[in-house]
């Protein structure tokens, strides 16, 4: 039989990426930790992680095994719970593409507590590939990301992108504008944005070689400072900010569909708790 503090190692490690941070969240010294894992693969008969210089990563077979040893966990908890007397609360881990608009975050947030107030819910923010990784992993239970193919998950909605300027621009009261007419213009950068290649070759194929005024992953900040004046940006059409204004960028018909991925260990939780109409309401 399995240790249930083996089960609790090998989600630390996977939840954190490294041994070292594992170790901290379990009050444990990493020697100890490690030889946990040891013992575990040992039991399982196979490997479960494989180190490389920077993170922990999970072999086929830890993949496999994830999965199991969250929905075991989480059968603890609610064993524990029950014992006590205590009514079980579900706890929804809901990752969120970084590029979403905060203000849609924060619907969804006053949505569910209305709709659902014994529900916990605990967002974890991360990029398109890092919100795949963590779906595989069991770290989250549903994904609200890009969807890149039909049938992958449940759409919400399709949008493109669109030109960020001050409300105080000579061009702000246009529709449409070319890149072109970018020519000059100061811009800043969203680093973080899934569009960033294709927002950069067409801006290059355009001869559009702009000062950067602005690296930034955080979204508020960028449109913040376009609003002051500091520089021009592409953004999803989703976004908006006092004093910004977002014509569109004739010739970019770059598209995104935002959705939701559900986790295969989370078929409980979908089945209790319909994200996907909240995300509408």
């Amino acid at each position: 039989m399995i240790d249930r503090y083996l089960l609790r190692y090998f989600l630390a490690v996977i939840d954190n990426g490294t041994f070292t941070a594992a170790a901290a969240q379990m009050n444990v010294s990493q020697p100890t930790l490690s030889a946990g894992i040891a013992k575990l693969e040992r039991e399982i008969g196979a490997k479960l992680l494989r180190r490389n210089s920077q993170r922990v990563e999970l072999t086929e077979a830890g993949t496999r095994f994830a999965a199991h040893a969250r929905r075991i966990e989480r059968e603890f908890h609610l064993a524990q719970e029950s014992i006590a007397g205590i009514a079980p609360a579900d706890t929804l881990r809901l990752g969120v593409l970084a590029t979403l608009p905060t203000a849609e975050l924060a619907a969804l947030a006053t949505t569910i507590a209305a709709a659902a107030p014994t529900l916990r819910v605990e967002f974890l923010e991360g990029n398109e590939r890092a919100l795949a990784q963590y779906l595989v992993r069991g770290r989250i239970d549903a994904a609200l990301t890009i969807l890149r193919h039909a049938g992958e998950g449940e759409p919400i909605r399709r949008e493109g992108y669109v030109l960020a300027l001050p409300a105080a621009h000579q061009l702000a009261g246009e529709t449409a504008l070319p890149g072109e007419a970018m020519a000059g213009e100061t811009m800043i950068v969203r680093r973080h944005c899934e569009a960033l290649a294709e927002t950069s070759r067409y801006f290059t194929q355009r001869g559009i070689r702009p000062f950067f005024a602005l690296r930034t992953t955080n979204d508020d900040r960028a449109l913040a400072m376009v609003a002051a004046g500091l520089g021009v940006t592409v953004v999803p059409a989703s976004h908006a900010h006092p004093g910004v204004v977002t014509p569109a960028l004739t010739g970019f018909d770059l598209q995104r569909t935002i959705g939701l991925a559900w986790g295969e260990h989370a078929a409980h939780l979908r089945a209790r708790h319909p994200l996907g109409e909240w995300l509408r309401a």
